[in-house]
């Protein structure tokens, strides 16, 4: 599972707004917990979280959270489902700012992905600037590590090792 992740998804530069927002949730709830976990609990995520149609989770209410902490399926911390509701809400703010969310991130980082010289980081001054920027608009567990881990998974940086297949035909 986490190779055919590796290998199909980790790194690859995504354009979309809602599939950004959906991997930045997802990332959340991994504080504290191994990548794996979530991955492996992802369509449940999706099935709890309407497949994250940030419309239909910003209209959550204290019985979907209620119901959110009896699936067994997901991570039940209701923090961080408190969150996802939050982010969805920020994500519908900004699009009626007319701030599409993919923009706001991709500028922040040139538009295009960054190429890691290979050492192993787990947060950057971009990481830093781009959760200071996500909180300010109220984004919750957010922070530069975890900023940072969401950069890695949706290609904003390529951070595939040097000897990895994978990177160079990330860097095209």
């Amino acid at each position: 599972m986490l190779r055919e992740y590796h290998d199909a998804e980790w790194g690859v530069p995504d354009y979309d707004s809602r599939s950004l927002w959906e991997t930045l949730m997802l990332e959340g709830f991994q504080a504290g917990l191994s990548w794996t976990i979530i991955l492996r609990k992802r369509q449940a995520f999706r099935e709890a979280f309407a497949h994250f149609d940030p419309k239909a989770v910003a209209g959550f209410g204290e019985h979907d959270i209620a119901r959110l902490l009896e699936n067994s399926g997901i991570v039940r911390s209701r923090a961080k489902i408190e969150a996802t509701i939050a982010g969805a809400r920020v994500w519908l703010a900004m699009q009626a700012e007319g701030i599409d969310f993919a923009d706001f991130v991709w500028d922040m980082a040139g538009g295009s992905p960054l190429q890691n010289s290979g050492e192993r980081i787990v947060s950057s001054p971009l990481s830093e600037e781009i959760s200071k920027a996500l909180k300010k608009r109220g984004f919750k567990f957010v922070g530069p590590t975890i900023t940072y881990a969401w950069m890695q998974a949706v290609g904003i940086v390529n951070d595939h090792e040097l000897r990895c297949f994978r990177r160079n035909a990330i860097a095209r």
